[in-house]
C-alpha cells in the first residue's frame, strides 16, 4: 500500500493507488526528464520511464503509440523533445482532456500508426464531447500486430456514436486482470480464445494467488474462466466473449449468462462496436432524469397545488425573484406535483420511476430497489415496519441510529439489544461481536422463543468505520434460524458497492455470495460433514466456538439494506435507496407497500428522485474509479498525519490496530499502511477478519493537543472552513468520498500543521504553567475519560411476555408510558434523590429516548431501568446535545405507581439481567 520506496522494477502486484497515484508517477517522469534536458543524469529517466511503462500498458491513453514515442525518443538520446512529450502526456493525464479530443485520433489515424502526435490533445479542436471510456481487449495474437489491431477498432468510430472508447489490449489472464484492478475508465471486455495465463511481468504475489486459485496454463487460460474472474472483480462491466469455434455451444452454456453477447470471432467488429456502445448507453440511460428533462422542456399550464411550478410566482416578484436567479430557471420547470405528462408515482411506481428502480437494483446486486427521498431513517422505519409485527423479537445492536429503535417503537416489535465492543479510551462503541449475537439466538432456542426473533438488524459500517464479515454474520445466524430476516443499515457504505475489495463486507455482496454458494453441490457435503463432527445436540458452548454452516438446502434467504445514497453518491440530502434480496418477499409485499404509503411524502421531491437516478448512473460507469480515489486520499491523509513529525506530536489519525481489538483481526492485519502490506493481505483480511476498518474512516485524535471533540470541529469549521461530521469526547471523525481532491488533502495538512504548530508554540512560550496545564487538560480528555454504560434491562412491566434468559421488552409500552403526564416524574441529574433510589429504590425506570450527541447512541431507551453507570456517565458528559434530556426538568421517569398499573403482572427480571 504505501508507497514509500520505488523498487527497481515496479511490481504489478504491489498496487493500491489510484489515478493520483499515477498522476504522480507521470510528474516523476516529467521531473527526471527536467533533470536530464539541465544535463543531469539520464539513467534516472530511462529508469523512471521503463517503471511507467509496467502498469502504462493497461490503459487506453496515452496507449501503444505515444509510448513508443517516448520510448523512441529517449533512446535517440533527446532530451530536450524527452521533456516535451512527457509534459505533454502527463498534462493530458492530470487534467484528463485526452477524453475530450479522443475521437479526434480515430478520425486522422491512418493503418500504420505513425502519427503519434496526433494522439496527443490539441487547443484548437472544436469537436463535440462526448462520454470517453476505454474497453479491454482479451487476445491470444502476438504484441507485435498489437498497433494494428488497435488502428482496426478505432477506425469503426462514426460521428454518430454518443461515447468515444479506446481500446486497451492485453495477452494473458493476469494482464487482464491487472489492467481490470488499475483501470478506472475501463467500461466493456471483450475476451478473445487463446490467450496465455501469466504475465511477463514481476509479480510474484499474483502469481501466488492465481496457483492458489487453482488456476494453471493447460485449463483455466479460457474466455469464460477469465469472464466469471472479472465479473466478480467488477460486476458492473460489459463482458462480450469471442468463440473461434463452438460458438452455440458456448452461447448455450448456463456460466456464460455473465457475458452481454458472444460472437463468432471470425466475423466483423462493426457488430462488436455497436453492441459495446449500446451497452454503455443502457447503463447512460436514466430515465426519470431523461423524462424530467424532456417535461421541463414542454409548455405545460399548471392547475395543481405547487404555485413554484414553471417559477413564474418567483420570477415574476420583486422580492423572491434573487431565489430563482440562485438556483436557476430549470429547478422551477423541473417541478411538478403531477404523475403524468412522462412523470411517474414513487408511492406506486409503474413508469419510469419503476425502470430507475430496477437500473439501480441491478448496479447495487438487488432483486428490486425502493428510492425514499425523506432519507436512511425513513428506510429503516419502512423495512422494520414491513417485516415485523407486535410481539416479534429483533435482535438489535443497542448503539444503532435512532430510527431502528423508533422503528420498533412503532411496529410494536421487541428488541433483544445485544453490546458492541467497547471503546473506551476513545468514548465510542465498536461493532456486536458474532458471538454475542449467536448467544441471544441460542439463547432464545433454548427458551423456546426461537420462532420470535424474526430479524438480526446491525450497522454495517458503523459510524467509525468498523465493517462486519458480512457473509460469516449471516451464514452463522443461518445456521441457527434458517429464514431469520437480516437489515443492515448501510446509511455511510453505499458507495462499497464499487470497490472489489469493499464489496464482499455488503449486505448484497454477501448475499450474492451466499446464494451462489447454495447452488454448489459442495455445499450440502460441508454442512453435512460439519452435523457429523459436531454429533448430537453440541452444546452451547461448541457451537460458540465453531464457525458454523448452514444447511444450502432449508436456508430462506432475507437480506435488507438500506443505504443514504446522499452520503457517499452524487444524491440529494435525504436521498436514500432500500434494496432487497428476499425469496420471501412476496409474502410480505403488500406489507411493504403499506410502509411506504405510511412514510413516504405524496409530494415528493422530483429533483431528488432525478438525482437518484443520476447517483446510480454515475456509479455504474465511473464509480470504480471514484471510490479507488477516495480511499487513495484517505491513505495520503492517515500516511501524511502519521508521518509529520510536528502534526505527529500531536494528532494522529488510529490505524485498523487501534480500532479493531486483535481477537477480532485473526488474520493479523494491523494496518493499511504498515509496512509488506499490500492488497493480497489487505484481501485475505477482509476475508477472514471478524471486523475490518473502512479505510475512508479516519478518526483523528485531537485530545492529545487538548481539544475536545466538539471544540476541534467547532475550531476547523469557524477558522479554517474544513467541515467534518461525527465528534466523541477525544477525536474528530474525518471522511473521505468521491467528491475529495488532493488539494482538499494539501488544505486538511496545512491547517494541522497551522494548528500544531500553535500549541507547539504556546507551549514553548507558555513556560511551566502553560505545560502544566496542557497536561491537566489532555488526561482529562485521554485518560480520565467515562466509563461507557451499557443497556441494563428492561422493567418488569414492559417484559410480560419475556424469556427467562433474553432481555427482549415491550419498548411500546414503555415508549407511550411517557404521554400519561400525571404518570411521570422528572429528577434534576445532580439530585441527591437518584442517588437514594440507585441505593434503595424503587427503580428509576426512563419515560423517554435520551441520545448524547456525541457518542450518539441512546444511552436510555423507554422502559429501561436506570443503573449507576448510566447516570456516572451523563454525569460526567461535557456535550450540549442531548435528545431527549432536559437539563432544566432533569430526567423524565415513569412513576413507580404507574409502573405498577402497566398490564398484568410480569415475571422477575432474570438474576443474570439484574445483576448486570
Amino acid at each position: 500500500m504505501s508507497k514509500d520506496a520505488k523498487p527497481a522494477q515496479k511490481r504489478i502486484d504491489q498496487f493500491f493507488s489510484g489515478p493520483g497515484g499515477r498522476a504522480d508517477d507521470w510528474r516523476d517522469l516529467v521531473e527526471a526528464a527536467k533533470a536530464w534536458a539541465r544535463g543531469g543524469d539520464r539513467a534516472k529517466y530511462d529508469a523512471t520511464l521503463a517503471e511507467l511503462s509496467v502498469t502504462e500498458e493497461f490503459h487506453g491513453y496515452p496507449g501503444l503509440q505515444l509510448m513508443a514515442a517516448l520510448q523512441e525518443v529517449a533512446t535517440a538520446g533527446e532530451a530536450a523533445a524527452s521533456l516535451a512529450l512527457s509534459t505533454r502526456i502527463t498534462q493530458a493525464v492530470q487534467t484528463r482532456s485526452f477524453r475530450q479530443h479522443a475521437g479526434d485520433q480515430g478520425d486522422k489515424d491512418d493503418s500504420n500508426g505513425d502519427s503519434a502526435d496526433l494522439m496527443l490533445p490539441t487547443s484548437g479542436s472544436q469537436a463535440a464531447r462526448r462520454p470517453y471510456f476505454e474497453t479491454l481487449i482479451v487476445t491470444g495474437v502476438s504484441s507485435n500486430s498489437w498497433p494494428a489491431l488497435v488502428s482496426e477498432w478505432r477506425k469503426l468510430r462514426r460521428p454518430t456514436d454518443q461515447f468515444v472508447y479506446e481500446p486497451v489490449i492485453v495477452g494473458t489472464l493476469e494482464d487482464a486482470f491487472c489492467a481490470t484492478i488499475l483501470n478506472p475508465n475501463l467500461a466493456a471486455v471483450v475476451i478473445n480464445e487463446g490467450f496465455g495465463l501469466r504475465t511477463r511481468h514481476d509479480a510474484p504475489v499474483l502469481h501466488t494467488l492465481t496457483a492458489s486459485a487453482g488456476l494453471n496454463e493447460e485449463t483455466d487460460a479460457s474466455a469464460l474462466r477469465l469472464a466469471h474472474i472479472i465479473k466478480r472483480v467488477r460486476p458492473e462491466l460489459d463482458l462480450y466473449l469471442m468463440s473461434n469455434r463452438d460458438v452455440e455451444e458456448m452461447a448455450g452454456n448456463p456460466e456464460a449468462n455473465v457475458a452481454r453477447r458472444i460472437f463468432y470471432s471470425i466475423e466483423e467488429l462493426l457488430e462488436l462496436h455497436l453492441s459495446i456502445l449500446e451497452g454503455v448507453q443502457d447503463r447512460y440511460d436514466a430515465p426519470f432524469f431523461d423524462n424530467l428533462k424532456k417535461y421541463a422542456q414542454r409548455p405545460i399550464g399548471t392547475f395543481h397545488a405547487l404555485p413554484i411550478a414553471r417559477g413564474k410566482s418567483v420570477f415574476k416578484s420583486d422580492w423572491i425573484r434573487d431565489m430563482g436567479e440562485f438556483y436557476g430557471l430549470n429547478l422551477f420547470l423541473a417541478e411538478s406535483s403531477a404523475t403524468t405528462g412522462g412523470l411517474d408515482s414513487l408511492l406506486e411506481p409503474t413508469g419510469n420511476i419503476k425502470k430507475a428502480q430496477d437500473k439501480a437494483a441491478r448496479a447495487l446486486g438487488a432483486d428490486r430497489v425502493f428510492f425514499v427521498t425523506n432519507g436512511t431513517s425513513t428506510s429503516n422505519k419502512m423495512a422494520v415496519q414491513a417485516l415485523l409485527a407486535p410481539g416479534d423479537i429483533a435482535i438489535v445492536d443497542r448503539n444503532c441510529h435512532k430510527s431502528h429503535h423508533y422503528g420498533m417503537v412503532l411496529a410494536g416489535a421487541q428488541p433483544l439489544y445485544v453490546e458492541a465492543f467497547p471503546m473506551t479510551e476513545y468514548s465510542m462503541y465498536g461493532a456486536v461481536p458474532l458471538n454475542t449475537i449467536k448467544q441471544a439466538l441460542l439463547s432464545a432456542k433454548a427458551d423456546g422463543r426461537l420462532d420470535r426473533v424474526k430479524m438480526l438488524d446491525l450497522t454495517n459500517c458503523t459510524f467509525d468505520g468498523h465493517i462486519y464479515n458480512t457473509r460469516r454474520v449471516m451464514e452463522e445466524c443461518l445456521a441457527i434460524k434458517p429464514d431469520l430476516i437480516f437489515l443492515w443499515d448501510e446509511a455511510w457504505f453505499g458507495f462499497a458497492r464499487f470497490s472489489p475489495f469493499l464489496r464482499r463486507r455488503t449486505a448484497m455482496g454477501a448475499a450474492n455470495e451466499i446464494e451462489t454458494w447454495m447452488q454448489a453441490r459442495k455445499s450440502v457435503v460441508a454442512y453435512e460433514k460439519q452435523q457429523a463432527e459436531l454429533g448430537k445436540n453440541p452444546s452451547d458452548e461448541v457451537l460458540l466456538k465453531t464457525r458454523l454452516i448452514p444447511d444450502p438446502r432449508q436456508i430462506r434467504l432475507r437480506v435488507y439494506q438500506t443505504n443514504s445514497t446522499h452520503k457517499s453518491m452524487s444524491a440529494i440530502r435525504q436521498g436514500s435507496m432500500l434494496s432487497v434480496k428476499d425469496v420471501e418477499f412476496h409474502t410480505v409485499e403488500q406489507q411493504f407497500k403499506e410502509a411506504v404509503f405510511t412514510h413516504a411524502s405524496t409530494s415528493p421531491n422530483q429533483q431528488l428522485i432525478a438525482s437518484l437516478d443520476v447517483s446510480r448512473r454515475q456509479m455504474e460507469l465511473e464509480g470504480y474509479g471514484l471510490v479507488a480515489n477516495a480511499i487513495e486520499i484517505a491513505l495520503a491523509i492517515r500516511k501524511a498525519v502519521n508521518n509529520n513529525p510536528l502534526i505527529s506530536k500531536y494528532f494522529r489519525i488510529l490505524g485498523a490496530d487501534a480500532m479493531v481489538p486483535t481477537q477480532y483481526r485473526q488474520s493479523g492485519f494491523t494496518d493499511y499502511l504498515a509496512p509488506g502490506v499490500n492488497w493480497a493481505n489487505t484481501l485475505k483480511s477482509l476475508d477472514d477478519d471478524e471486523f475490518c476498518l473502512d479505510p475512508t474512516r479516519m478518526t483523528l485524535v485531537c485530545g492529545t493537543a487538548g481539544f475536545d471533540g466538539t471544540q476541534f470541529k467547532g475550531l476547523l469549521a469557524s477558522e479554517y472552513n474544513i467541515q467534518v461530521n461525527k465528534t466523541s469526547r477525544n477525536s474528530v471523525l474525518l471522511q473521505s468520498n468521491i467528491n475529495n481532491t488532493r488539494s482538499d488533502v494539501a488544505h486538511l495538512v496545512r491547517v494541522l500543521a497551522e494548528i500544531a504548530g500553535e500549541v507547539d508554540r504556546g507551549l514553548v512560550q507558555g513556560g511551566a504553567n502553560a505545560k502544566k496545564t496542557f497536561e491537566t487538560r489532555v488526561k482529562s480528555l485521554m485518560t480520565d475519560v467515562p466509563d461507557l454504560p451499557n443497556f441494563s434491562h428492561f422493567h418488569p412491566s414492559f417484559r410480560g411476555d419475556a424469556g427467562t434468559t433474553t432481555n427482549e421488552g415491550d419498548i411500546r409500552s414503555g415508549f407511550y408510558s411517557a404521554y400519561d403526564a400525571a404518570g411521570c416524574e422528572h429528577i434534576r441529574l445532580g439530585d441527591a434523590e437518584i442517588d437514594r433510589r440507585l441505593k434503595a429504590g424503587p427503580e428509576l425506570v426512563s419515560a423517554s429516548f435520551v441520545i448524547p450527541y456525541p457518542p450518539g447512541f441512546p444511552i436510555m431507551v423507554p422502559g429501561q431501568v436506570i443503573t449507576q453507570e448510566t447516570i456516572d456517565f451523563m454525569r460526567k458528559l461535557d456535550v450540549k446535545e442531548i435528545h431527549g434530556y432536559d437539563a432544566k426538568e432533569g430526567l423524565k421517569l415513569v412513576r413507580t405507581e404507574a409502573l405498577a398499573k402497566i398490564g398484568r403482572p410480569r415475571p422477575a427480571v432474570p438474576p443474570q439481567l439484574a445483576a448486570s
